[in-house]
């Protein structure tokens, strides 16, 4: 077989074949897991005991949403939690906001750390004063639902060997074409994907923004590495090949803010870019372990996705080359087949479908913004191409050790005020609304 043929063949059918297999398994979990515990109302009502939780928030500049975040927390559906805030070197007002939400909130401690030290050491910092062993991890910036804890501690209940349970991150931006692609996306991409490797029984990664930790297993695996650049990609890696269970739990709601800038984007997917590059170069001796191969697949469809960035790339080239030098006749048809662009869309629509429809319980609004995925292979495929692309010479050459600390991210254009129990002009259901959305679902 000619080396175009299979460039341009791997560039097509991958994502195609990938994405049936994310619509079939999503469905199969569904069918599986997820129907019949639709019919809970009550979710803290299953839970044979209440033990103690520890939330766990590190921040870094989260001034202008720690406020909402601390409030949300203080009054959700468990009757036996702490909140555990690190302020991780903040250089805006985060510290005085905590130091006066403590005076208010008696079930609120704080941990400030003099310098910005990362993500991982905020945790680790938190996991290590932390009084409970169960320890719920949210970031900074996001509204947990009421009835989150219960539905993680289920899993708990009846798995002893469970070292994770990850939740449903819900978008909250939705004010630009980017944000409303997003909602789409973490239905139709990480919704569906999580699904899928659930149903397989190994996940790539927990959500860093709403994850349930057993601190027993934390200990197991020596808790977060400090000089990873995703955090969740890696301790989801140490827990499985410790033999710890990692599952999903799609009822477990966190609403998040996400970029909605293409320069905040850009920096966003290439961290989580350079973060699974980093965790395939970390674990790459897992083919030589016959006692690991539950992960070699996961592995696999990582690096086949790496490989198919570097061929899009390739082909994105060509055609560029093609329209100054006139290429053989042979790769003109490879590069612009008259059906390709028919075929990714229609099956584009239908995995985003698929992955509303199974999210239709946890987001109402989700549907509107239904019609804009259609742009999302043009804009979310190029973005993850390029940063794919750049992220495998940056790990290459960053420096071995290098501790991974905070960067203000992009926030979105219209941050959502969660105190406010309205819905918004642009269609955004608002916190409070939603956190009772399972209760009034009687049929699925």
């Amino acid at each position: 077989m000619q080396f175009e043929n299979i460039l341009f063949g791997f560039t097509f059918y991958y994502p195609l074949f990938m994405a049936y297999v994310w619509i079939i398994g999503g469905i199969t979990y569904y069918l599986r897991y997820e129907r019949t515990g639709l019919h809970q109302t009550d979710p803290l009502a299953e839970l044979t005991s209440l033990p103690s939780v520890s939330i766990i928030v590190p921040c870094f500049d989260e001034g202008d949403n720690i406020r909402d975040v601390v409030e949300a927390l203080s009054t959700l559906n468990y009757p036996n939690y702490e909140i555990i805030c690190v302020n991780d070197g903040s250089k805006d007002n985060t510290g005085v906001i905590l130091d006066e939400l403590m005076q208010t909130h008696p079930m609120l401690r704080v941990v400030h750390q003099a310098r910005n030290q990362g993500k991982a050491v905020a945790l680790n910092t938190a996991a290590l004063i932390a009084k409970s062993e169960f320890l719920m991890c949210i970031d900074g910036d996001a509204i947990l639902d009421r009835d989150a804890i219960p539905w993680l501690l289920q899993h708990f209940e009846n798995g002893p060997r469970l070292g994770a349970v990850t939740g449903n991150p819900r978008i909250r931006t939705r004010s630009t074409l980017l944000g409303r692609l997003q909602v789409g996306e973490f239905s139709s991409i990480v919704g569906l994907i999580k699904r899928t490797q659930r149903i397989y029984g190994r996940l790539f990664t927990v959500s860093g923004v709403v994850t349930m930790f057993r601190r027993r297993a934390l200990l197991d695996v020596g808790f977060w590495s400090p000089e990873m650049l995703t955090e969740d990609i890696d301790i989801s890696w140490k827990m499985q090949l410790h033999h710890w269970d990692v599952r999903f739990e799609p009822r477990a709601l966190c609403w998040i803010l996400m970029p909605e800038t293409l320069k905040g984007l850009w920096q966003q997917r290439l961290r989580w870019a350079m973060g699974g590059i980093q965790a395939i170069a970390k674990y790459g001796y897992i083919f030589g372990a016959w006692r690991l191969r539950r992960m070699w697949l996961i592995y696999i469809e990582y690096i086949m996705s790496v490989l198919w960035a570097f061929a899009m790339g390739t082909v994105l080239m060509l055609w560029l080359l093609d329209l100054f030098i006139p290429l053989p006749e042979k790769w003109q048809v490879a590069i612009i087949p008259s059906w390709h662009g028919v075929a990714i869309g229609t099956t584009c629509l239908l995995q985003v479908l698929t992955g509303m429809i199974l999210d239709r319980h946890y987001d109402k609004k989700a549907f509107r913004h239904y019609f804009w995925m259609i742009w999302y292979p043009l804009l979310y495929w190029m973005l993850n191409m390029f940063t794919t692309i750049w992220s495998v010479p940056k790990v290459l050459f960053r420096r071995r050790g290098k501790r991974a600390v905070w960067v203000s991210p992009d926030r979105g254009l219209s941050p959502v005020d969660s105190r406010n129990t309205g819905t918004a002009a642009d269609g955004v259901m608002r916190p409070a609304p939603l956190q009772t959305s399972i209760a009034k679902v009687d049929q699925p």
